[in-house]
C-alpha cells in the first residue's frame, strides 16, 4: 500500500482535493459541479494519453535494444559454429601410444625382476656346487690315533720275547689317506649361446605335435605344437634354449614363427576333414611387445578355416595380470582363435572369470592333480575341480601323463582329456605340410610417431 501511494501520490492527492471541492459544488450548484467534473475527466484523459505515449516510446526503445542484443547473440552463435573444433584424434592417438609405452615399461620392469631373481638363484646354485666340489676335492684329514691304554699282561713263565703280538697290526695312516674322493660326474657341456642363436636364425626351428586324447577311449581330438631346436645332431628342448632366446630378445620372433606354422598345420587338418585343433603355448613376454597382438589379428583375419582350430595358451600368471589394452586386444580375437590356460601355479581357477575372457581349456600337469605339493593350492577339492570348470564351459586337460598307472586315477577324477608320453610322444611335422603356401598378410602399419611427453602435455592443456 505504501509503495502504491508512493508511486501515485500526486494522483491520490488530486483525487482527494477534487472530491472535497466537487462534492459541495455538486450539492449547491449542480451545473457547475457537472462542468467541473467534465473538465476533471478531460484533464485525466489528457494525463493518461500523455503517460501512454511516454510508455510507448519507452517500449520502442526497449524493443530496439532487445533487437540489437538478439542480432549480437546470433552473430556470436554463427562465429562459434564456424570456428573449427580442435582435432582430438591426434590427442587420442598420443594417449593410446602413451598407454602402450606405460604397459611396455611395466612389462619390462616385471621381466627384469624375474630375470634378476633367476640370476640370483643361479648364482646361489653355482656357489653351492662350487662349495661341494671344493669340499670333495680337499684331502680327508688323517684321524689321530687314540692313545694306547696300558695293557695288563699276566705273568707267564718262559714266554719268548720275539713272539708276534696276538692283536692284528694297526692300519697305517697312509692307507687311510690313499682312499680317493667320490667322483662327481660332470654335467653335459651345454651348447654355446651363439650356436643356439645361429640355429634359431637358420633352419633349426622344428614343430613337433603331441596329441591330446579322450579318456578312456584315447581318441585324438587335438594337438599341441611344441618348439624344438635342432643344432647339428642335437635336438634341444625349450627348457634349454628359451632362456637364451629371452636374453637375446628373440621370444617374440619365436612365437611369430611358431604361430605361422601352427596356423598352417591347422589349415592342413581342416582340409583333411579333421576337427582337431592345434594349441600353442604363447610366451608371456610377447604380450608386452608393441604390435604383436595386432599382428596376430591380421594373421587369423576373417579366415573361417581357422575359427576354433588355432588355440592360444597363456600362463596362469598372464591371465591374472592382463592390463586393459591387452584384455581388449584379446577380446577382439574371440571367435577367431581359442584361448587356453596352462603353466598353472596353483589350482585356484575362477571358472566364471575365465569363461568371461574366452578361456575354453585349462591345462594342468597330472602330477599337480594327483600329487599336489600343498593342500592350500586349491580352494576346492580336486575331485570337484572338473565339475566346477565344466559348469562354466571349460574343459580340463591333464598334461605330462608319464605313467600308465596315472590314467585310472585321472579317470576317477572325471578328467576327460589327457596328454603325455604314455599316449604318444611329440613327433615332428612333415616338411610337405609346412611347405603349404602361406596366406597373404597385409603390410605392417607404420609405427606411431614418438613425441616428447612435454608436447603431449602442451596439447592436452
Amino acid at each position: 500500500m505504501l509503495r502504491f501511494l508512493g508511486r501515485h501520490a500526486g494522483l491520490s492527492a488530486f483525487g482527494v482535493v477534487a472530491a472535497v471541492v466537487l462534492g459541495p459544488l455538486a450539492v449547491f450548484w449542480p451545473g457547475a459541479g457537472a462542468l467541473a467534473l467534465a473538465l476533471l475527466g478531460a484533464l485525466g484523459a489528457l494525463a493518461a494519453h500523455a503517460r501512454a505515449t511516454a510508455l510507448r516510446v519507452r517500449c520502442d526503445v526497449l524493443s530496439r535494444e532487445i533487437d540489437g542484443l538478439s542480432k549480437r547473440l546470433l552473430r556470436a552463435e554463427a562465429l562459434a559454429a564456424a570456428r573449427p573444433e580442435p582435432d582430438q584424434s591426434g590427442l587420442t592417438a598420443e594417449v593410446s601410444d602413451l598407454g602402450v609405452e606405460i604397459g611396455l615399461l611395466s612389462g619390462i620392469v616385471r621381466d627384469l625382476t624375474a630375470v634378476v631373481g633367476a640370476q640370483d638363484a643361479e648364482v646361489a646354485r653355482l656357489k653351492a656346487v662350487a662349495a661341494r666340489a671344493a669340499a670333495s676335492a680337499a684331502p680327508m684329514p688323517t684321524p689321530a690315533a687314540p692313545p694306547a691304554a696300558p695293557r695288563v699282561v699276566p705273568a707267564e713263565p718262559a714266554r719268548p720275547v720275539a713272539a708276534p703280538p696276538a692283536t692284528p697290526p694297526p692300519v697305517p695312516a697312509a692307507a687311510v689317506r690313499s682312499l680317493p674322493p667320490r667322483a662327481i660326474l660332470p654335467r653335459p657341456e651345454p651348447l654355446p649361446e651363439a650356436a643356439l642363436v645361429a640355429a634359431f636364425e637358420g633352419e633349426g626351428l622344428e614343430v613337433h605335435l603331441q596329441p591330446v586324447v579322450t579318456l578312456p577311449q584315447r581318441k585324438v581330438v587335438a594337438y599341441e605344437a611344441l618348439a624344438r631346436l635342432r643344432a647339428g645332431t642335437d635336438l634341444i628342448v625349450p627348457e634349454d634354449f628359451l632362456p637364451v632366446l629371452e636374453r637375446h630378445g628373440r621370444t617374440t620372433e619365436l612365437d611369430r614363427r611358431m604361430l605361422q606354422r601352427a596356423a598352417t598345420v591347422a589349415r592342413h587338418l581342416g582340409s583333411r576333414g579333421s576337427e582337431a585343433s592345434v594349441t600353442y603355448g604363447l610366451s608371456p613376454l610377447s604380450l608386452y611387445e608393441p604390435g604383436f597382438l595386432r599382428w596376430l589379428a591380421r594373421l587369423v583375419g576373417d579366415e573361417s578355416g581357422l575359427a576354433g582350430r588355432l588355440v592360444l595358451a597363456l600362463p596362469q600368471a598372464s591371465w591374472r595380470s592382463l592390463d586393459p589394452e591387452q584384455a581388449n586386444a584379446l577380446a577382439a580375437l574371440r571367435g577367431k582363435v581359442g584361448f587356453a590356460l596352462d603353466r598353472p601355479q596353483d589350482l585356484r581357477f575362477d571358472g566364471i572369470a575365465l569363461a568371461r575372457v574366452g578361456v575354453g581349456q585349462v591345462k594342468v600337469p597330472a602330477g599337480l592333480l594327483l600329487r599336489p605339493d600343498r593342500p592350500d593350492l586349491a580352494d576346492i577339492a580336486v575331485e570337484d575341480l572338473v565339475t566346477a570348470l565344466a559348469r562354466a564351459g571349460i574343459r580340463l586337460v591333464a598334461q605330462a601323463v608319464e605313467a600308465e598307472g596315472e590314467v585310472p586315477d585321472l579317470i576317477d577324477l572325471d578328467v576327460a582329456l589327457a596328454q603325455g608320453s604314455v599316449f604318444a610322444a611329440p613327433r615332428p611335422v612333415r616338411a610337405d605340410v609346412l611347405a603349404a603356401p602361406p596366406t597373404a598378410e597385409p603390410p605392417e602399419p607404420e609405427p606411431p610417431q614418438r613425441r616428447p611427453f612435454r608436447s603431449f602435455l602442451r596439447r592436452a592443456s
